[in-house]
């Protein structure tokens, strides 16, 4: 099947994905400001960049994207229809990258969450971030929002 749009349009909304200060971020980032919490943002010295660092509780927030980064089961995840070789290597890649990047995380002592786009839909919002800072709270060393 062809591509809906022209290349020219096609190119501009490709380039208008963006890679940090997306939506589900920003609102995961306010509700923990407004809980008090103070942290770093995409911090170049950590394996990852990770979305949000919370040095004080040695936690990092990785906020994910469902489609980039293949949620298993979110209706999110879907797999474009042409050219799915190309998007099957990429997707296997930016998942390999997520896994590798949360180990070496992990080994420098670091507390990880996941925390899903789906999560922070307003349907889930309030219960994805109260269960977030109360996992900041706990000293769990992982977390994941997947449902």
């Amino acid at each position: 099947m062809a591509d809906v749009v022209d290349k020219a349009t096609r190119s501009r909304m490709m380039a208008g994905v963006r890679g940090k200060d997306t939506a589900p971020e920003l609102v995961l980032r306010r509700a923990l400001h407004a809980q008090g919490f103070r942290f770093r943002l995409h911090d170049r010295a950590l394996p990852g960049r990770p979305d949000i660092v919370l040095k004080r509780y040695n936690a990092v927030i990785l906020v994910h994207g469902c489609f980039w980064h293949r949620h298993s089961g979110c209706r999110f995840a879907t797999t474009p229809a042409t050219r799915t070789e190309f998007w099957r290597v990429k997707f296997d890649g930016n998942v390999d990258r997520d896994a590798r990047d949360i180990e070496q995380l992990l080994a420098l002592g670091f507390r990880v969450a996941v925390v899903w786009e789906c999560a922070l839909k307003p349907a889930r919002r309030e219960s994805t971030t109260k269960l977030v800072s109360e996992w900041i709270r706990s000293g769990d060393r992982q977390f994941n929002s997947a449902p």
